[in-house]
Order: structure tokens, then sequence, then C-alpha cells
């Protein structure tokens, strides 16, 4: 039985009547990312036609997921927003606080501890607000969410960027900011620009080594962490119908590392087979009723260039396994050959210390299955494990079943590391080194989604590849990264050359899903009895108090914090891995604001010149010293500044510190919004090349920010300590309501205010 089914098919029974006004309000035949955008208007019944990358949109999602770190603060937003119970379904997920270090049962006992403050707050907010909530050790969040949640033609937002991963389920599943999520906690309209549609068209179907996720990778090849940006990237042909829907999952949820807003696959079989393997029969027989909305109008997949802004062909019969990396998800290289001649050129160490498999992007039954099956051959052909292995099921479920199947015995006898159900490694949750900032260089294969330096372990030497489960199992046993399995043999304990066979797996358990204790606990009725309880001197809490608007005439005489150099994601702005246990504290955790950020002058890490006195030091001190003395500061960077994660802690610790405005060459999508939802201005250059006008001393003159407005560029003007002045030009993309949220000094404020009316 699922969970919310009455909700379900209330949305259902509204889908033929809106696509069919769709339709003729459009003119033409849908995409199916335009059904479901349309059939979740804010106001209803569709009235007017959207342009697409241009008009902002409100709309109301169907459900609302969050994870452990970015819950925090999400639920500290929604405790002001005066409301006694969340308006649409929402649940709080604890899979991030998980430290991987000895395994699964000890590294959950040590969690339980170290944050047993901070799952008490989520536990007893969760229980107040009519929140679900799952426990730490039920799995990541959305392989939970695929299991349990996702269902074809809905939309869903969560406070995690992949949340893209429902997709797999036929969603649009977007990730935002918790900002964004408490808007729609409070029974708000949800905002978003009307997306731009790239269509992927995939013919053939998948064989031997090549699996899911080398679509993605090849995928993100192509357009770059960039290209999807503004998009939603829709699957179609006969090679998504051959996939899996977890290998969908898989690929919709590493769309986050192209950019793009979220990325979905129309309802098929497989989708079906999976709904009713988790015990969502009453889902599957609903959707069966309106498949014809669940998919896109025959005449867009036969001719889809007239109908996606861009699309796509790849072949699956033709497609390579991929290894992806190292430092960016989108340098793709095929195994084998051409690995072995970039990693020489590049000096990439060949030698691989681990492979590391699961993460909410290949965690599924089927990954581990297909994984566990090259795992088998070494133990069948006498071939010893040459590197580390470790293994994050996806969900106590899928763990448990795995754990019946023999899968996990299967690793466990080649000395694998089983870890919790958790992120782990994958978000920087790994106790790798004791002094991870001066480790050695080396490789590491993993299957999970991202691979920035630094990102799983803390070292900036560790050159992580990005691959599916079964090639980073061959590569662990062979221990190379240049390892072929396709054509490379192998010598045994015996002295025996060997070869690996194709990985073999199931798509769906045989025997069926089981678990004991799948980890949910569902709220009180009426938690208005329940107390919220955060110590006054807790370093890990902190209860918000709201900001205040930044006046016009605090923008004459703003000092440049940082000038960022390159690459900025939002681990560069809001670092996880140890910093993870300030996420509900936002004044402890803004002491890493910025500091992992390239500085242009120097070159070095935290160490920015203050202005005022003329001495160098960390960002943090710095901002702090600017807002000690009521000066405003701001940030320039980059292309596609706050790529990465969804945390808005990257928003709201410039914006704690003082920091005005953020300027650079492009913005990554949700780090914009989480930048105007904390009422800070997040602008671009209107010429590019003022990025080389910024120098170290440079103060900063907003000449018309009275006329902020619309569609309407702002000007400043650059002061240099020489006494001479540049005057450029400056875009951004508010709109009336996003300036309101500026003026009253955030979005929180302002649904504050119109609750308290």
């Amino acid at each position: 039985m699922a969970f919310d089914i009455d909700m379900i098919k209330l949305v259902y029974a509204n889908m033929a009547k809106r696509v069919d006004e769709a339709r003729n309000i459009v003119g033409k035949p849908l995409t199916l990312s335009e059904k479901i955008l349309y059939s979740h208007l804010w106001d209803g019944a569709p009235s007017k036609a959207f342009t697409r990358g241009k008009d902002y949109v409100d709309f109301a999602p169907d459900r609302i997921a969050c994870q452990d770190a970015t819950a925090q603060m999400a639920l500290l937003q929604f405790m002001q927003a005066g409301k006694a119970k969340v308006a649409v379904p929402t649940t709080v997920h604890c899979d991030h606080l998980i430290q991987a270090k000895n395994g699964a049962t000890a590294d959950l006992k040590s969690a339980n501890t170290t944050s047993a403050e901070v799952f008490d707050f989520l536990e007893s907010v969760s229980n107040k607000y009519g929140i679900g909530f799952w426990k730490p050790g039920a799995g990541i969040i959305h392989q939970v969410v695929l299991e349990n949640y996702a269902f074809p033609g809905g939309m869903m937002i969560g406070t995690d960027s992949h949340t893209v991963n429902a997709g797999g389920l036929g969603m649009v599943a977007i990730g935002v900011g918790g900002a964004d999520a408490v808007d729609v906690m409070a029974g708000m309209a949800w905002e978003l620009k009307f997306p731009k549609l790239i269509g992927v068209k995939l013919t053939g179907t998948i064989s031997g080594w090549t699996a899911p996720k080398d679509v993605i990778l090849k995928v993100a090849e192509i357009l770059t962490v960039k290209g999807g940006t503004g998009a939603i990237v829709e699957y179609f042909g006969p090679g998504a119908k051959s996939l899996s829907c977890t290998g969908k999952g898989t690929i919709c949820n590493m769309g986050a590392e192209i950019g793009a807003t979220t990325s979905t696959f129309g309802y098929d079989d497989s989708m079906e087979r999976y709904l009713r393997a988790t015990d969502r029969a009453d889902i599957a027989d609903a959707a069966n009723k309106v498949r014809e909305h669940l998919t896109a109008d025959d005449e867009v997949y036969a001719n889809p260039e007239k109908y996606f802004d861009e699309v796509i062909e790849i072949n699956l019969s033709e497609l390579t396994p991929l290894l992806n990396g190292p430092f960016t998800p989108d340098l793709s290289t095929k195994v084998g050959h051409d690995m072995t001649e970039k990693a020489t050129a590049h000096e990439w160490p060949l030698a691989v210390e681990w492979g590391l498999i699961g993460s909410c992007t290949n965690s599924s039954y089927e990954d581990l299955s297909r994984a566990s099956s090259i795992a088998q051959q070494a133990i069948d052909k006498g071939i010893k494990m040459k590197a580390e292995l470790g293994i994050n099921p996806g969900s106590e479920q899928v763990r448990y079943t795995a754990a019946r199947d023999g899968i996990l015995g299967i690793f466990e006898k080649l000395d694998a590391k089983i870890f919790t159900n958790a992120c782990g490694p994958c978000i920087g949750q790994w106790a790798r080194y004791s002094d991870p900032k001066n480790a050695p260089k080396n490789s590491i294969v993993h299957s999970f989604n991202r691979n920035f330096a630094k990102r799983a372990d803390g070292n900036p030497n560790t050159h992580a590849f990005v691959a599916s489960p079964e090639i980073t199992a061959a590569i662990a046993i062979a221990g190379r990264l240049d390892f072929n399995p396709m054509k490379d043999k192998l010598i045994n304990e015996n002295g025996e050359e060997v070869m690996f066979d194709e990985p073999t797996g199931w798509e769906l358990p045989p025997k069926g899903f089981e678990v004991e204790d799948a980890g949910y606990l569902a709220p009180d009725k009426d938690g208005s009895g329940v107390v919220v309880k955060v110590a006054l001197d807790s370093e890990r809490l902190q209860l918000l108090e709201p900001f205040t608007p930044i006046k016009d005439e605090s923008l004459k005489g703003a000092k440049l914090l940082i000038k960022a150099f390159g690459k900025c994601t939002t681990d560069h702005i809001s670092m996880a891995g140890p910093w993870l246990r300030f996420r509900g504290h936002l004044d402890n955790i803004s002491n890493n604001c910025l500091i992992g950020a390239v500085n242009a002058f120097g070159h070095k890490t935290n160490l920015v010149k203050n202005q005022l006195t003329g001495e160098f030091g960390g960002v943090p001190d710095t901002a702090r010293a600017y807002k000690a003395a009521g000066v405003r500061s701001i940030v320039v960077g980059d292309h596609n500044y706050g790529e990465g994660s969804s945390r808005e802690h990257a928003a709201m610790e410039p914006r704690h510190l003082g920091v005005a405005a953020v300027l650079v060459k492009s913005f990554a999508r949700i780090h914009e919004t989480n930048l105007k939802k904390q009422g800070m201005l997040g602008l671009t250059f209107a010429n590019e090349s003022d990025y080389d006008l910024i120098q170290e001393d440079d103060t900063f003159n907003f000449l018309d920010i009275s006329e902020f407005a619309p569609d309407k560029q702002l000007t400043i003007e650059i002061v240099h300590t020489d006494g001479s002045k540049d005057v450029i030009k400056v875009n951004h993309t508010y709109n009336a309501a996003q300036i309101g949220w500026y003026r009253e000094g955030s979005a929180l404020n302002v649904i504050k205010r119109e609750n308290a009316l």
C-alpha cells in the first residue's frame, strides 16, 4: 500500500483535463515534462502558454523530501513561518550525518551518539509538524523516495540536488534550497522559471559491460557540467523503455551533474514492475488508467526536433563503459586503452586504492547484484583483491534483501567493508585519513555522482573516477585504472591467466523485497503538544533570527571580499565533510564560508586582504571584520558559480556575514535561487570580460539600486586604489516578487508577514 495514495489519485483525477487544456492553449502536442508542469500549476487549470527559459511560473508540488543535513536549516526556517503543520506530505531522511569508517554497525552506533541532539531535534520537529521521519540507517534519501514515494506524473521538490533521482519513476523532481521547501511546507506556491527542454533519444539496447550509468556519463561528456542549466532532460525511445526503473533513476540522478533542472522518463512497463515489486500495486493500477498522459504525445517522440530545444541521440548498442574524471564529472574516457593513454599523459595514478559502490546514484538491488557477479567471479577464479572495496546499500530494504540473497556475503568474502545505508564517502563522510590535507596522490573509482577535488575524503590529491558498479568492482579487483575487463587478463593465485565474464544480475529480487524494520516513524496526528528543544548553548543547533533588508545606502562603499578564480562549487563555498555537524547552527558553520574558493589574487584558498587593515586573513574572519565595521562586502566569481549540491548554507553564510551581492559570469540554477531567497543580490556581468577589471582593493558603488526592477540592468561603479574608476553594467533575473524578497530581507520574511495577515 502506497503512502499518500489519496493525494496521488487526486493528481491523476485532474491530469487528463489539465493536459487537454494545456495542449489546446499551447497549440501543439506536449512532451511529458510539459504535461507534468502544466498539470501542477498553482492556479490549477492552465490559462496561458509559458515561454521556456523566460516566464516565471508558480507551481504546486505534490510532496517534499529533506535529508538531515539540509533539513535542519529548512525546518529551523519553517518554525518561523507560523504554521501548525506542513501543507503537503513531507519527509525527513537521516542519511548524511553517518561517517563511514569501521563498518555499518559501529558507524551507525557512533553517529547515533555524536549526532544525537540533531537526530532528536529532527525527530521531534517532524513529529510536531506532521512530517514523516526516517531514522538513521533507514537508507539514502533518494533510494528511499524511489522505493516509497515517487510516482509517475508527480511533482516533488527536495532539499538535495539529487532529488532528481525520482525522475526514474516518471516524476518531475527538483532539488531546491530549504527556503523554497519552506514556501511549499507553509502552503505557498513554488516559483520556477519555466524550463527549456532537452530530448535524449535512446536507441538500441544495453548489453555486456555497459550499464545505465554509462548513458549519463556520455550525456555529461556531451553537455558538460553546465549544458543542462535551466532545462529538463527528457529521455525517450526504444532504448529508454529497455532500461530498468532503477537504471533510469541512476541516469536522472546524475542529471544534477550537468546542471539540469531535472530529468525524467515516460511511464512504461519497467516502472510498473518496480511499483508492484515495492508494494505499490495501487499506484500502478491508478497510473495505468491515465497511462497516455504519463508520457509524451506520440508526435513529440516521432519528430523530437520540433518539440525540444535540443535533441541528442545515443545508440545504446554502440555505447561502451566509461570512466569520468578526475575532479569533474564530465571528463569522459573509455575504459581500457583510452584511459591508459590519457592517464599516462596527465600523470594520473594508475594504481587504484579504493573502489566504492553505492550512494544515492547506484545502490539499488540491481546495482549490487551486478557488481556482486563480478565479485563472485573473483572468488571462483582465484583472483586476489588488489584494492579495498566499500559498499553502501541504498536502503534497509535493499540491504536486508541483498543480505538474505547472499549478495552482501559475496562482497564480505573479498573483505569488502559494508558501510551503513547512508551517503558516506559520496558526500565526504569518510574517515579515510587522519590528515587529509597532507595525504598522498592516489586514484579511487566509485559509482557515485560527484568527484570534485576533496569531495570523498578531503584529500586534494585523490583522483576520483566515476563508473558503473560493475566496472568499479572489476577495477577495484584488478587495482588498475587502465584495466579493461572486456579484454585484459589477470593472474590468479595459481599463476594462471583468467578473464572476467560479462556481469549478470537481477532487475528485481527473484524472491521479492523483504525488510524487518524499514526505519520509518509516522508523526503524531496532533503535534501541538510536542516540544522542540534547542539548547541555547548548543554548538550544532541555533534558532534563527530574521535577516534584515540590505539598505540602498549601504551599497555605496562596499568592499571586495574575494574574487573567486575558476570553479567555485557549493563545496568551495560551504564545505561538507566535518562541517556537516554545524548544518543547524548558522553562525558556527559560517566559519567555513568560501574557505575552499581560490582567491584570484595569489591563487591561495582562505587568504584574502582586509581593506580596512591592509592585513591578510581568512575569508570568514575578513567578512566578520567588515560586518562589525558596518561595511557591506561583495563576492565576485567565474562561470557556473554555485555548481553542485543544493545546500542553501552557501547562500545563508555570506548573507549572515554581511555579503550583499554575488557578481559572477554565470550561476548554477539552484544557487542563484538560494541567493534570491535569502534577500541578496545575485548578479551577472553584462560583459564577461569585466571580471578582469576587478582588483584586490576595489570598492563598489551601486549607482541605481534604488531603481531595481525586472528586466532592468544595474550599474556599478568600481573604484580602484589609484583613484581610477570603471563603470559596468550587470544583469539579473529577478522578477517583481523576488525583488520583494530582497526589499524585505528574505523570502521567509515575506511568508511570515503574509501568514500574519
